[in-house]
């Protein structure tokens, strides 16, 4: 650790941030929207892609196949950077997601694009670990706070922005910019990082875990395509998904029994003794279960119900994303200047819960206002959550392990997304069939028997019965998903409660100098490596 900061080094006094710092940030939130604006875009490029190459039997796969390796490759990325220096393995994350990007637009085939879209997935998996880490080393855990807006406003601008900038991409340049426009993005985060960022180098006799990181992908490959495959490609019930747990499960449970012997572990299983990283796990786990639930559900219960374009689906969740954005700077900027965080986490399950309650009454009359305003308590709740399980989390590790507790956390909260899809989608299509049979009769099951989402245009072409029934049939869906999503938000305010409020270490007159006596998260207690910038 140095003894005095150099340099441009990060001041840890409260002060003003070094431009160099600013600079660095600034290349970290364009890698961080890189990694999660790729599947808005091409979300909505599909069509046209499917239209060009052929393979719409494989259409699924082409997210999948991102997915899988993104969330395969995330634990390997933050041992990597721990292991080798975060400089270097975020830099080649960049270039590999760019490798990816460029090959995925010359393409020339559905089997192409699937393969590319993999290799484009391997490298994301390592760009918001390494944003999470890098910004856990340069800032101290408590002046990260106030850089909580930053993250939150990149997040709710991919969210919003994805979908209308992938529509005016495809229909003025073709659906390869879709994937040529990250190359821009990524040369100017790369020479940005390389130019600016100077972190110590780690040298030393290290030994990759080939065993764990092996076990450990084919298990989170398992899980990801059970929740990706159950109740679409296969039954819940049928052999290949139950084939698909039975070996995540004996993957999973021979990777952690592994851990505990392995020289150099992937995933240090000591980190969990801590209370708080295990209680932030499981609350970020159940964030994003919540967030990609809704997510999904709500723009399709304002498109069937309220008659709302698609064209315009990411402003749907607008009041959603806004509030989280207030929130988030909220809570960032009391966590900085109060140090106290235990709040947050308490009134995001309390806000979550009720938020998705008050979703599930909504109905075919529910006006646009009154939605609206249930999604901003959801919003709320988010921006609570979102931000401070990475930094208490971060904030009870050793700076050693920095980057696996980052791309833990991160893992948790993809799982949590995967699953929720997967178990909140399964009761939405279940009850929505069952409406539409119980309305509509042999025409609503013809008319659902394939997908219980329906697309704009399909929506209209139905006969005014079937079309009544399919909008009680989604509003009754709806339903189903969302009290299911407050139940689980339960949870997350139940792990709240036993989180221990550590002090952060950092500027501010009122950061301790040590932690509660006799609490398992000593690493609170020690001041983050001020690094030369």
């Amino acid at each position: 650790m140095a003894d005095a900061p150099a340099a441009g080094a990060v001041e840890t006094g409260g002060g003003k941030q070094p431009r160099s710092v600013r600079v660095v940030l600034l290349a970290l939130m364009i890698a961080m929207m890189l990694a999660m604006l790729d599947n808005m875009i091409i979300g909505t490029a599909m069509p046209t892609i499917v239209g060009e190459l052929g393979g719409l039997e494989h259409l699924s796969w082409v997210v999948t196949a991102y997915t899988l390796a993104t969330a395969a490759s995330t634990p390997l990325w933050g041992k990597l950077g721990d292991m080798y220096g975060r400089k270097g393995v975020f830099m080649a994350s960049i270039v590999i997601f760019l490798i990816g990007s460029a090959l995925s637009g010359m393409a020339q085939d559905m089997g192409q694009l699937i393969g590319f879209r993999a290799v484009q997935g391997l490298g994301a998996g390592g760009l918001m670990v390494g944003v999470m880490a890098i910004i856990g080393d340069l800032i101290p855990p408590r002046e990260r706070g106030r850089y909580q807006g930053m993250m939150a406003a990149v997040m709710a601008l991919a969210m919003i922005g994805g979908p209308l900038v992938g529509g005016t991409i495809t229909d003025h340049w073709g659906w390869r910019w879709s994937f040529y426009i990250n190359l821009p993005l990524g040369a100017i985060a790369l020479v940005a990082v390389s130019a600016v960022l100077h972190l110590p180098k780690k040298r030393g006799q290290v030994r990759i875990d080939y065993l764990g990181a092996a076990l450990l992908t084919v298990g989170i490959t398992a899980i990801v395509l059970v929740t990706t495959w159950g109740g679409t490609e296969y039954a819940w019930t049928s052999a290949r998904i139950m084939e698909l747990i039975g070996i995540g499960v004996a993957a999973l449970v021979g990777f952690v029994f592994w851990q505990t012997r392995a020289a150099e572990p992937v995933v240090p299983l000591h980190i969990f003794r801590s209370r708080n990283f295990t209680l932030m796990s499981l609350i970020g786990f159940i964030t994003g279960f919540v967030m990609f639930g809704a997510t999904l559900f709500l723009p399709l219960y304002q498109q069937a119900v309220q008659g709302a374009s698609a064209t315009n689906s990411g402003l749907l969740l607008l009041p959603m994303l806004g509030a989280m954005l207030v929130m988030s700077m909220v809570a960032g900027r009391v966590t900085t200047d109060t140090g106290r965080y235990k709040i947050f986490p308490i009134a995001g399950g309390v806000l979550m819960t009720v938020g998705l309650y008050l979703l599930s009454l909504m109905d075919t009359d529910t006006s646009r206002f009154t939605s609206g305003v249930y999604m901003a308590v959801v919003g709320l709740g988010m921006g609570c959550l979102m931000q401070i399980t990475m930094l208490v989390a971060q904030n009870s590790v050793d700076m050693k392990d920095m980057g696996v507790a980052s791309s833990s956390t991160t893992l948790f909260r993809t799982l949590g997304s995967s699953f929720g899809v997967a178990i909140m989608g399964a009761l939405f299509n279940d009850r929505v069939q069952d409406v539409m049979a119980e309305r509509a009769g042999a025409l609503g099951s013809t008319v659902t028997e394939q997908s219980a989402q329906l697309d704009a245009a399909s929506l209209a072409e139905l006969p005014e019965a079937a079309r009544d029934a399919y909008q009680h049939a989604v509003s009754a869906g709806s339903h189903g998903a969302f009290l299911l999503g407050a139940a689980v938000a339960v949870l997350a305010l139940v792990a709240a409660v036993f989180v221990k409020e550590v002090p952060l270490k950092g500027a501010g007159p009122k950061a301790a100098d040590g932690p509660a006596d006799g609490d398992d998260d000593t690493a609170a207690a020690k001041a983050p490596v001020t690094e030369a910038v």
